[in-house]
């Protein structure tokens, strides 16, 4: 029965990009651009991964983007959810592939981006526990604007050997201690 059936997809040409926002069902508050490596070696070689890294802001999503993803994307979807009869509460991230005619998507997450997060978050003036409330309690209107930092942030994962095929656990991570400059953030995952 599956051969029954066919879906005929287009082949998009450009660049990946993130973009997370907040929406408590009604209003949509978008957070700056990101974008992640997912190849485990350098110069985009060898296997995916989960993300080997992340930076933000990306010159490859300007103001007048970010307003058309908003208009064109990130609206319309919360205002879809409305027509379900869903009132979707939290994070939505959007997968986005920047082509010669604007933006498309390629994926929906109800949650937070990884890697992309470790590089967007530091660099947000807001206290994120603010924001959350105002999610909770549909009053994301009332907030004007996200402040950010004028600054880019990047994310370097560090990663077993063999990663992200057969790896070594147990490994002693070590040097923790020398991150000292208060730039620098260590975050842990599968540690």
């Amino acid at each position: 029965k599956a051969g029954e059936r066919i879906v005929v997809e287009s082949c998009l040409k450009g660049q990946e990009v993130s973009i997370m926002c907040l929406t408590d069902g009604k209003a949509v508050l978008p957070f700056l651009s990101s974008q992640d490596h997912k190849q485990a070696y350098e110069g985009d070689r060898g296997p995916n991964t989960g993300g080997m890294g992340a930076y933000s802001p990306t010159s490859l999503v300007d103001k007048d983007m970010l307003e058309q993803i908003q208009d064109y994307i990130l609206a319309p979807t919360v205002k879809g959810l409305q027509q379900e009869g869903i009132t979707y509460k939290g994070v939505l991230y959007a997968g986005l592939m920047i082509t010669e005619s604007g933006p498309k998507v390629l994926e929906f997450n109800c949650r937070f981006g990884d890697p992309e997060t470790q590089a967007v978050l530091p660099l947000l003036k807001n206290d994120l526990f603010d924001l959350m409330m105002a999610t909770i309690n549909q009053k994301l209107s009332s907030i004007n604007r996200l402040d950010w930092r004028p600054e880019s942030a990047a994310c370097v994962v560090m990663a077993s050997k063999g990663y992200p095929g057969k790896y070594n656990t147990g490994v002693k991570i070590t040097g923790l201690q020398n991150v000292t400059d208060g730039n620098t953030q260590v975050f842990h995952a599968g540690t």
